[in-house]
């Protein structure tokens, strides 16, 4: 059969099979469509042939069993002694002997808190260990418009914001933080201490860059190390340091690829007490072209002539800052928390913010509660003046006349830290331990003289950790918190029991 046979034979066996196959139901359906669709696109003919081949191989392919064994078969009994050999570690380090005493005398609040507390032992005392700072908890109007929201939404939404935990009030709460801050858009989280620690990790990822102020919260701590990106720290509110570090780190990353960089730091330093430096920030921010993030959880409310934060306070514009973050908890006597940048910022966090996404909503009651408290501090400056004056009032009972402490907070932080001056703690030999004990010892003083105050605690070292991995100590502080809920003569006696008290137990030390 030479070369014009076999090419007749195979049109004649192509025909045959056109024949056989236009008698197939929907044979003529199928012709129409390859015509309409193929006839000008050739590249899309061939792209889904080759995908129709691989369906085909694929359904013919071998079953491979996911359960094949791969690993070293082992008898009973060495599985037994393998099983004898294990010692699990401990999910937390052992208590202390201190810490066993301290959680023993720990006091209870029976009742509301407030001004004056009531403890399980019966005793009332002057409660200076709260966040309480304008006595919102005893605002017979907060309560009511409280009421009225449990009974109208309920305890909580029972889902989360992208589900269906998402009601009218929440959107009430983000428009009325973002008009009190002047940002473009907000989000509320659920939880206060969730906020920044998902924040972070929803913009930084690994191989982005985070330059970091030493003493930052826990919180931040904890977002940074989430986000598993590279980390920078500068010393604690040193704006030279900061510069050293943006100008190094910049000129590593001149010749990497373009990544993601953050500076991430506090308005109001929860562990020292002390106030940012912010245009300077915003400055080299702007410079070394860095985003930040900023964190007022303990000046959002506070800070300003309207409690606006550490921008109204510094006269910075709030859209200089990307993300700006706070706490309705505290100050508003609320809960959860919150983020105000751009839209993109805020919107982005709608779909990728960890606790945003995964978290059930903020309770109706307490987005209420926080948008009422945010009106109050408008309308009513009152508030921040009284705070202000009961401050400077504690302030002058306690630092300028202890031998003993001083205070590291800003003058308008009603949180206030009181720490040991370095000489005594050299005059006396004194290891942080030491001083942990010391300032416990005062707080069960002040207790017993019907001054409730607590000490500044930091998280335990994690187990096993090398000593890199601990990173920045914060110094051993007594916090006492300022409120309007006391008369400026309440306050004075106050800081006199806790001055006597001070001087009472170091004088005892040798």
């Amino acid at each position: 059969m030479d070369f014009h046979d076999a090419q007749t034979a195979a049109t004649r066996y192509v025909d045959q099979l056109f024949v056989h196959f236009q008698k197939l139901p929907g044979s003529a359906i199928l012709l129409r469509y390859v015509k309409s669709s193929y006839q000008n696109d050739p590249v899309r003919s061939a792209f889904e042939l080759f995908l129709f081949l691989f369906f085909v191989r694929y359904l013919l392919a071998p079953k491979y069993s996911t359960q094949k064994q791969n690993y070293v078969a082992l008898s009973e009994e060495e599985v037994d002694e393998l099983v004898d050999d294990w010692t699990p570690e401990p999910l937390v380090a052992h208590e202390s002997p201190f810490e066993a005493a301290e959680n023993e005398k720990r006091p209870v609040i029976v009742g509301p808190t407030g001004p004056k507390s009531k403890l399980s032992n019966g005793r009332t005392v002057t409660n200076l260990a709260s966040y309480n700072f304008y006595n919102f908890v005893a605002n017979e109007t907060l309560k009511e418009k409280a009421i009225q929201t449990l009974r109208t939404y309920g305890v909580g939404p029972c889902g989360p914001p992208g589900f269906y935990g998402t009601q009218d009030v929440h959107m009430k709460t983000e428009a009325d933080i973002a008009s009190f801050l002047g940002t473009p858009a907000c989000i509320v989280y659920a939880q206060a201490f969730s906020t920044i620690s998902s924040v972070i990790p929803a913009f930084s990822k690994r191989g982005d860059l985070i330059i970091a102020d030493k003493a930052i919260n826990f919180a931040s701590r904890k977002g940074i190390q989430i986000s598993r990106s590279t980390v920078r720290w500068f010393e604690h509110n040193d704006m030279d340091d900061l510069e050293r570090v943006l100008h190094r780190v910049t000129k590593e990353q001149a010749r990497k690829p373009l990544t993601r960089r953050f500076i991430v730091t506090e308005g109001m330093f929860e562990n020292i007490g002390d106030i940012v430096n912010l245009p300077k920030l915003i400055e080299l921010k702007l410079r070394y072209k860095f985003r930040l993030i900023l964190d007022e959880t303990w000046s959002f409310g506070v800070l300003g002539r309207t409690g606006r934060g550490v921008t109204e306070q510094q006269n910075v514009d709030a859209a200089e800052i990307d993300m700006i973050v706070g706490s309705l908890a505290g100050p508003l006597c609320a809960g959860g928390g919150f983020c105000a940048g751009s839209d993109e910022i805020v919107e982005h966090q709608r779909i990728s913010a960890a606790a945003y996404t995964f978290s059930a909503a903020l309770p109706a009651m307490l987005a209420t509660t926080a948008s009422e408290t945010l009106g109050l501090l408008q309308t009513n400056v009152d508030y921040l003046t009284t705070l202000r004056e009961n401050i400077k009032t504690m302030r002058a009972q306690l630092d300028p006349r202890s031998d003993w402490i001083y205070c590291s907070s800003a003058v308008e932080n009603p949180v206030m830290l009181l720490v040991l001056k370095p000489e005594v703690i050299k005059s006396k030999g004194m290891t942080t331990a030491d001083q942990e004990r010391l300032l416990q010892d005062v707080v069960d003083e002040t207790l017993a003289n019907g001054v409730l105050i607590t000490r500044l605690k930091a998280m335990p070292t994690a187990l096993n950790a090398a000593p890199k991995d601990i990173g920045w100590q914060l110094l051993p502080a007594l916090k006492v918190c300022v409120t309007t809920g006391l008369s400026r003569k309440e306050i004075e006696k106050a800081g006199i029991t806790i001055r006597h008290a001070i001087t009472k137990v170091i004088s005892k030390r040798k």
